[in-house]
This record gives structure tokens, C-alpha cells and sequence, in this order.
């Protein structure tokens, strides 16, 4: 982060907030270990409606349930302060929606994200259960225009991660952008 800032010419004193993109579910490229990969079925849904596939290979990215461990993680070593939530629509039409509040490694339960390799790919994911919801959510300019599951979500993703959520995305478009 430092070097970032260094490199961008822009003295640390002037920046004065953090703000972490991540998606409303999680993306992975290439191989390893992936704890909350969709079944094929969903995957295959998921990359087609969320357009998961590299600008310029083409390949297809692996698709799966929101990891709010991995991004607690990331939350505490990046600093961040705030986060922005993006391709929230994909989700739409979705009975039901997990997120991975802990995992079993090694027969115990934890919530931190383990460092090891062999750890990690041995880690199962310990699942939360919301409703979804199958509202169109394309055209919605403001936190209350989301369907009240899709709010909750959102909700349940800060309280995992201890940050608040300040942007929405609703689509690809520039404007379907909600600004908290």
C-alpha cells in the first residue's frame, strides 16, 4: 500500500480514506485452493450472468460463495475503512445465498484466515445460509430501493468484516452505482 501511494507522486498525508473493491461473491483465477467454489452447475451461471472471464485470455475465472474470512483478512492488513460491494446484481434470482463465516481445518473450527498452503487447501467452509432474493435490481438508484434480502446481505457482509459498506454496484453501467 505505502509503495502504491509513494508511486502514484501523492504524499501519504493526503490520503484519508482506504476503500476495498471486492465483489458479492468470490473470484478466484488459475489453480489452488478455493474453499467456497461453486458446484459446476452454479459456476457456470454465475461466469456467464457476472461476464467471469479474462479480458485477454478469455479464461474463465472460478466463481463461489462470498468468503468473509478471507475478506476480514483482507480488511485488517490493507487498513481498510470502508468497502465498496460491486456486481451485487449477479446474485439476483438466487433462492438462497451462503457466506463463509469460519472454516474446519484439521477438525477445528476458526475464523482467521489460515497462512499455511496446507492448511488452507485442506480448510472446508463453515457456511451462513440468507435468503436470496429475485427482484430485478438493475434499476435501483438507493440503498432502499435494494429488496430488504438483498439489504441484508449487505448488512451481515459488514458485520463479518467489522467495515462499512459505502458502495453498491448494480450493473456494469456507470450510473447503476449506489453511493452510501
Amino acid at each position: 500500500m505505502g509503495g502504491a501511494i509513494t508511486g502514484s507522486g501523492i504524499a501519504p498525508t493526503f490520503i484519508d480514506r482506504i476503500i476495498g473493491v471486492v465483489k458479492a461473491y468470490t473470484t478466484r483465477v488459475g489453480e489452488g485452493p478455493f474453499p467456497t467454489q461453486f458446484p459446476p452447475d452454479l459456476m457456470e451461471i454465475v461466469q456467464k450472468k457476472g461476464e467471469e472471464f479474462g479480458s485477454t485470455t478469455g479464461r474463465a475465472r472460478r466463481c463461489g460463495w462470498f468468503d468473509a474470512v478471507i475478506a476480514e483478512h483482507a480488511v485488517r492488513i490493507n487498513g481498510l475503512d470502508e468497502m465498496a460491494i460491486m456486481k451485487l446484481d449477479v446474485l439476483s434470482g438466487m433462492k438462497e445465498l451462503k457466506i463463509a463465516i469460519a472454516y474446519k481445518v484439521n477438525g477445528k473450527m476458526t475464523r482467521d484466515y489460515p497462512h499455511a498452503v496446507n492448511e488452507f487447501s485442506s480448510a472446508k467452509p463453515v457456511y451462513e445460509t440468507l435468503p436470496g432474493w429475485d427482484e430485478d435490481i438493475t434499476g435501483c438508484k438507493k440503498w432502499n430501493d435494494l429488496p430488504l434480502n438483498a439489504r441484508r446481505y449487505l448488512k451481515r457482509i459488514e458485520q463479518l468484516t467489522g467495515t462499512p459498506i459505502k458502495i453498491v454496484s448494480v450493473g456494469s453501467q456507470r450510473h447503476q452505482t449506489i453511493f452510501l
